[in-house]
């Protein structure tokens, strides 16, 4: 399931143009944009009151399996590049098919900007 919890938070004028200003300058931030997004969103993101919250179960395709199956059947090598988390894409590869507990996993984690770690599974 794929939850979004909804929240609000009634502030002035004044507050949101002070924030959105900073909004902007980290939007067009070149290193570490990421990160300052973050950042000044939790400005913002502060004393919300919870008002709801929705779940929807976000379902493969009809076919994706049969598909994916008959691809590694004739040979074809199958890649994913995703920009899910990566227990959110390897949990889609195993109930698409795509990973079994035979195949080496290479796991690409981004963990600053100018490094990459790599995991071998």
């Amino acid at each position: 399931m794929r939850t979004l919890f909804l929240a609000e938070r009634i502030i002035d004028e004044d507050v949101y143009n002070e924030w959105n200003q900073k909004a902007k300058a980290a939007a067009l931030c070149i290193e570490g944009r990421d990160e300052e997004v973050d950042r000044v969103n939790e400005l913002i993101e502060t004393e919300l009151e919870l008002i709801g919250s929705t779940a929807i179960e976000d379902r493969l395709q009809d076919d994706v399996v049969n598909t994916i199956q008959f691809m590694k059947q004739v040979g074809i090598k199958v890649w994913v590049l995703t920009g899910d988390k990566i227990e959110t894409a390897i949990n889609i590869g195993i109930s698409c098919g795509l990973l079994d507990s035979n195949m080496k996993q290479h796991l690409i984690d981004e963990t600053t900007e100018k490094d990459l770690k790599v995991v071998l599974k």
